[in-house]
């Protein structure tokens, strides 16, 4: 199974790049939020991906907020894919809320240390490990670089947000872990501890991010906690912390988890998943297509693309011959500009976008005399790159094709005279169903022609 690690889409402008999500501008009021295959531990983002993690964490989000609308309002519209929701627009409260049940995790790691304060809660003396808070705790963190732990009389003088809007904050948390805890616990499991993120829309708060996910919280098996509540078997990303603190080396963690930690992370969030819902999470082959397809569907973005790089400002008309045929097809096409003499370095921002688009993308370049472009492009591209050199006469155009045609070893790039075979080769380079179909159809309509016209030809003779 493919893993949903890095991913860019040229249709859509990429706005935020995090520990384990991406977000991308729909429109004003909309964003697509990707939940990949990351995972995080300690501020740092691990080398190593978990299969189907994204997967688990936006199908047990988009449950838990349908599960608590009637608590407060969410920023989901629907999920698309696997691992993507669209969602509303909302202004974030950079404040996260942090509601502990029991006494475990960070706090306990300090209150083993003797201090017995969380962000300016204070905690009773005399509790172990794992023990229950009489009643939940409340200990939020700033959102920012590295979370910071701060007091709710702090982060109200720091400016974070007023104290009316903490309040309802405070309240709905409140509520959200209740809900939480009661769902959970006729499921055979204890809600521990999680964090929950606000936003404002329309002038209202809203829920917005995740919640009640393996990432976001901590869930214990209540079965197991009632035998050994300091050792009970954890049902989430704490899993792979420990791994973490256990081979802590020189004051650095690993970057890299070993194959059967991965295989036991994902038998721990599907489980999970399984239990939470009642449900198997549904897992695809290709996440990355399933998206581009929902994403499609919605009428969101086009099933492929193609981009024109030109050398020069002066290519242009020579570029848009060929874009007019493309967009024929129903697909986007984006002209750039960008020379490999003078600006080259841009190549690697553009390779970037491209080579982890969800959608099927090929690329023509322009660029004539030394052409540097197209082998620029093929050398750093993982999709198909078709030179199309502009020429003024018959002399100019050998010189040109000359140049796209000697490429240096490992940068496969076609080369092909006519602008508008330049566009039908990528187009067919695509290689989307539903323009094999199209041509098909165009071939046998062309056939025909030739049929008829032969036929007249015959009967004049």
């Amino acid at each position: 199974m493919n893993t949903m690690h890095e991913i860019s889409c040229p249709q859509l402008k990429k706005i935020h790049s995090g520990k384990v999500r991406d977000a991308f501008r729909i429109d004003a009021k909309r964003r697509l939020i990707v939940a990949t295959d990351r995972i995080s531990s300690f501020d740092q983002v691990l080398n190593t991906r978990i299969p189907g993690k994204g997967a688990v964490l936006n199908g047990l989000a988009a449950w838990w907020f349908e599960q608590t609308r009637d608590i407060v309002p969410n920023h989901l519209i629907k999920t698309l894919g696997s691992h993507a929701s669209l969602v509303h627009e909302a202004e974030p409260i950079r404040i996260e809320m942090v509601v502990r049940g029991y006494l475990t995790g960070s706090a306990w790691r300090k209150y083993e240390k003797g201090i017995r304060e969380v962000s300016g809660v204070r905690l009773p003396n005399g509790m172990r490990k794992n023990d229950a808070f009489l009643n939940p705790v409340l200990t939020p963190t700033t959102k920012e670089d590295s979370d910071r732990e701060i007091s709710r009389e702090q982060l109200l003088k720091e400016g974070w947000t007023t104290e009316a809007v903490y309040g309802k904050m405070e309240d709905i948390a409140l509520k959200l872990f209740e809900r939480g805890s009661k769902l959970l616990k006729e499921r055979g499991i204890i809600l521990v501890d999680t964090k929950y993120e606000f936003g404002i829309r329309d002038g209202k708060i809203i829920l917005i991010d995740e919640i009640h996910t393996p990432d976001s919280s901590r869930f214990w098996s209540a079965e197991d906690y009632v035998k050994d509540p300091e050792n009970v078997e954890q049902l989430d990303k704490e899993f792979v912390r420990s791994y973490l603190m256990k081979h802590k080396k020189d004051g650095k963690y690993p970057r890299e988890l070993p194959e059967d930690i991965v295989r036991e992370t994902v038998r721990r969030y599907e489980n999970i998943y399984r239990i939470i819902t009642g449900e198997d999470v549904s897992h695809s082959l290709q996440p990355e297509r399933g998206l581009a397809d929902a994403l499609a569907a919605e009428g969101l973005i086009k099933d492929g693309f193609i981009a024109i790089v030109m050398g020069s400002p002066t290519d242009r008309p020579h570029a848009e011959k060929m874009k007019d045929i493309i967009e024929q097809y129903d697909l986007a096409c984006d002209l750039r500009i960008i020379s490999a003499h003078k600006n080259g370095e841009n190549i690697i921002d553009l390779a970037r976008d491209y080579n982890y688009a969800i959608e099927a993308v090929a690329v023509i370049a322009v660029a004539g005399r030394s052409n540097g472009l197209g082998g620029a492009l093929a050398a750093n591209l993982s999709v198909p790159v078709i030179n199309c050199p502009p020429f003024s006469d018959k002399s100019d155009m050998m010189v040109n094709i000359n140049s796209s045609l000697i490429m240096p070893s490992n940068t496969p790039a076609a080369t092909v005279v006519d602008p508008g075979n330049a566009a039908y080769f990528a187009l067919r380079a695509l290689n989307l169903h539903r323009l094999k179909d199209t041509f098909s159809t165009e071939i046998a309509v062309l056939k025909t022609k030739l049929f008829f016209a032969d036929q007249e030809i015959r009967k004049i003779k």
